[in-house]
C-alpha cells in the first residue's frame, strides 16, 4: 500500500472525519463554502459575462428581473440586472472572488501578527508582555469596525489622490487585518505562558537554543490548534466586516466591487420595486458568513475534547 493511501485511511478512520461525517450541518456548511470558493475562483470562465467591461455592458438592459425577457432588448438574465444592465450573477460571482480575497488575506495578516506577538508576550514576558496585552486591552475597547474605518481612512489620507482607487483592496485588506489580530494574540500568548514550562522547552534551553528557535520550533507547532479555529471564525467576521466597509463606501472602489458594493447599490434600489439587486447579493452574503462560522464552531467543539 503507498504511502498516500495509508495517509487517506488513516483519515477516514479518524475521529475528525468521523466527526464531520455525523454531522449534516457541518457537511451542508462544507459543500456551500467550496462551491462558493470555487465560483470566485473559476469566475472568468463560469460568469455568462464580464459585468466589469463597460464594452459589454447595455443600458437598455438595467432592471431586468430575473428569468424574464427585458422588454426592449429581449435578453433574460438568471437573476436579472442592476441599474447599468450588468448581468447580476456575473456580478455576484466576481464581487464574491473579491469579497473572499479580502477576508482570506487579512485574516492571514492578522493571523501573522496576532501569532507573533501572542509568542513574544507569552514566552518573553515582563515589560514586553505587558505592552503588548495593554495594547491589546486597548483595541478591544472599541468595535472591530470602527479601528479598520480609522485605519482605511487614515492610509487613504495619507496615499495621493491618483492611487486610493489603485490601492483600495490593499489599504483594505490590511484596515482590517489589523483589527482582528486580539483573539490570536490572546488565545497563543496563554497557550505559550503553559508551554514554555514543560520540560521539552527546558530541555530545549539546556541544550542551548536561542528563545527564537524554541518559540518557532518548539511552541509555535502546539499552539496551532485554536489558531486554526479562530482563523476560521475571523475569516466570517473580516468577510462581513469588508462588506460593511463597503457597504458605507469606505471600501472596494466601484471598478472592484464586491458583495457589500452590491449590497448598496442594490439598496438604493430596494423600494422602488427592484428588489433582486438587493436580495441576491445579500443572501450570497450570509450563506459565505453563516457557513464560515458554522465550520468554526464545529473545528471549535472537534478540536476541544472539553467541549464534547
Amino acid at each position: 500500500m503507498s504511502k498516500g493511501n495509508s495517509l487517506m485511511n488513516r483519515f477516514y478512520k479518524s475521529d475528525f472525519f468521523y466527526d464531520f461525517r455525523k454531522s449534516p450541518v457541518t457537511i451542508v456548511s462544507f459543500v456551500v463554502v467550496l462551491a462558493l470558493i470555487l465560483l470566485a475562483v473559476f469566475a472568468d470562465l463560469i460568469a455568462p459575462t464580464d459585468p466589469f467591461d463597460a464594452k459589454s455592458l447595455n443600458l437598455f438592459n438595467g432592471f431586468t428581473p430575473p428569468m424574464e425577457p427585458n422588454a426592449f432588448t429581449g435578453e433574460t438574465f438568471t437573476l436579472g440586472t442592476d441599474d447599468q444592465g450588468r448581468d447580476l450573477l456575473s456580478a455576484i460571482i466576481f464581487g464574491l472572488r473579491v469579497s473572499l480575497f479580502v477576508g482570506l488575506t487579512a485574516v492571514i495578516l492578522a493571523m501573522v501578527l496576532g501569532v507573533s506577538l501572542g509568542l513574544l508576550a507569552g514566552y518573553r514576558g515582563g515589560w514586553v508582555d505587558s505592552v503588548i496585552m495593554r495594547a491589546a486591552d486597548i483595541q478591544v475597547t472599541f468595535p472591530s469596525i470602527l479601528i479598520a474605518m480609522l485605519i482605511f481612512g487614515i492610509a487613504r489620507g495619507l496615499l495621493p489622490p491618483d492611487l486610493r482607487d489603485e490601492l483600495a483592496i490593499t489599504v483594505l485588506i490590511i484596515a482590517i487585518g489589523l483589527s482582528e489580530w486580539v483573539p490570536f494574540a490572546r488565545t497563543v500568548r496563554g497557550t505559550t505562558m503553559v508551554e514554555k514550562e514543560k520540560e521539552y522547552v527546558k530541555a530545549a534551553r539546556l541544550i542551548g537554543l536561542s528563545g527564537r528557535q524554541i518559540m518557532l520550533r518548539h511552541i509555535l507547532p502546539n499552539v496551532l490548534s485554536p489558531v486554526l479555529v479562530i482563523a476560521t471564525i475571523t475569516l466570517a467576521l473580516a468577510i462581513i466586516a469588508e462588506a460593511t466597509l463597503s457597504f458605507l463606501g469606505v471600501g472596494a472602489p466601484p471598478t472592484e466591487p464586491s458583495l457589500g458594493t452590491l449590497i448598496r447599490i442594490g439598496q438604493d434600489f430596494l423600494f422602488s420595486g427592484e428588489w433582486w439587486i438587493l436580495l441576491f447579493p445579500a443572501a450570497t452574503l450570509l450563506a459565505l458568513a453563516l457557513s464560515v462560522n458554522l465550520l468554526g464552531d464545529w473545528l471549535r467543539d472537534t478540536l476541544n475534547p472539553r467541549l464534547k
